[in-house]
């Protein structure tokens, strides 16, 4: 039997010469289009894992590249659209992960476990995507995605289509759960509480245990929410 970290490989190194597209208003000037614009990126990456978004500047980042503000102002017109295009990312990746994985399973319900088994899969530090590392991406996503959305922009950023990438994915999942019963009448509510209670129950593992039931492990994570979506579903 092939591993999961073994398929994983595999599904990397298929995807290793594709290009993630990412909604063209996320920048000023694409990152893909320079060695500047690539290191924006990949350091942004890691200076946000290290101090948060909150604490993240385009002046501590200019000084970590050794460059100016304007020139970083140039791809991005703030850190607000640096998370969207980062997470934005992520999301193209993950559906690229959801479609190999699910593809020529008949069953909509094992296809739902694997799906599932995906959302929650673990990155490892090894696992890289052209400039993305995406061990770094997946830790932002767990912690800082959400304030992508919970902002005061939200509509607008809804509009010119930012979230397209989120969407998709929850789509996806959602359309397996109604192939499994099609009168399920909440599968977008479903899947939208799947993905942002792994991201939670992942994080009050790693800094607030005592809120949490479930360890770091993936697995446990996979096993709860496929009891759960399957129960709701059978009923």
């Amino acid at each position: 039997m092939v591993s999961r970290c073994f398929a994983r490989r595999i599904m990397n190194n298929l995807f290793g010469t594709m290009q993630i597209q990412v909604n063209e208003k996320l920048y000023l000037k694409d990152p893909n289009s320079s060695e500047l614009g690539k290191r924006i990126v990949q350091e942004g990456l890691i200076l946000i894992d290290e101090i948060g978004l909150e604490s993240l500047t385009f002046r501590k980042l200019a000084k970590r590249l050794e460059t100016t503000e304007s020139s970083i102002y140039r791809y991005f017109e703030s850190k607000f659209k640096l998370l969207l295009y980062l997470t934005s990312w992520y999301w193209g990746w993950l559906e690229y992960q959801l479609v190999f994985a699910t593809t020529n399973i008949s069953d909509p319900k094992k296809r739902l476990e694997v799906a599932i088994n995906v959302l929650a899969q673990d990155v490892t530090s090894e696992e890289t995507f052209g400039v993305m590392n995406v061990a770094l991406l997946n830790r932002i996503v767990i912690s800082e995605s959400s304030k992508a959305y919970l902002t005061k922009e939200v509509d607008d950023a809804n509009k010119v289509g930012f979230y397209s990438g989120y969407k998709r994915v929850v789509k996806r999942v959602s359309d397996i759960m109604t192939e499994a019963n099609p009168t399920f009448c909440f599968s977008h509510t479903l899947t939208t509480t799947i993905i942002e209670g792994i991201h939670h129950q992942k994080y009050f593992a790693q800094h607030l245990p005592s809120l949490t039931d479930i360890n770091k492990k993936s697995e446990n994570l996979a096993n709860f929410y496929t009891q759960m979506a399957l129960s709701v579903l059978d009923k």
